[in-house]
């Protein structure tokens, strides 16, 4: 599955989130690093997700 992510450069480096998984977001210092750690953290995000919608 894709997820549309923004990237966005600032004074620390990136940030990046998804608009269609509130609250999911990360950063790092290069673009190619924002990318990376924002693949976890939708991995992250849909396993909790599907954890508490078993609950």
């Amino acid at each position: 599955m894709k997820y549309k992510v923004n990237l966005e450069k600032n004074e620390e480096g990136y940030a990046v989130w998804c608009p269609g998984l509130p609250g999911c977001w990360s950063q790092g210092q290069t673009e190619k690093e924002a990318l990376a750690n924002i693949k976890d953290a939708i991995r992250d995000y849909l396993e909790t997700a599907e954890e508490l919608s078993k609950k």
